[in-house]
């Protein structure tokens, strides 16, 4: 009788072990990956001012050079 219930003991825990697989498969998560419906559409909004960099230390070198005492 011992022998017969070990065994059904063990039948219970290879069954549950079995099913525990099965759920934590299950929950696995999906990755999909899906090209977009619409094209990609890239905008740069770009401010140009280095001509305004390069008069401002044009001037300041001027004034610099006129007034030397000024630093």
């Amino acid at each position: 009788m011992r022998n017969i219930d070990q065994m059904a003991k063990i039948m219970i825990v290879k069954v549950c072990l079995i099913l525990v697989c099965l759920v934590i498969t299950a929950c696995a998560p999906t990755v999909k990956v899906e090209s977009p419906q619409e094209p990609i559409t890239i905008n740069l909004n770009i401010k140009l001012d280095a001509d305004i960099r390069v008069k401002l230390e044009e001037e300041a070198k001027k004034d610099i050079a006129a007034n030397p005492g000024i630093f």
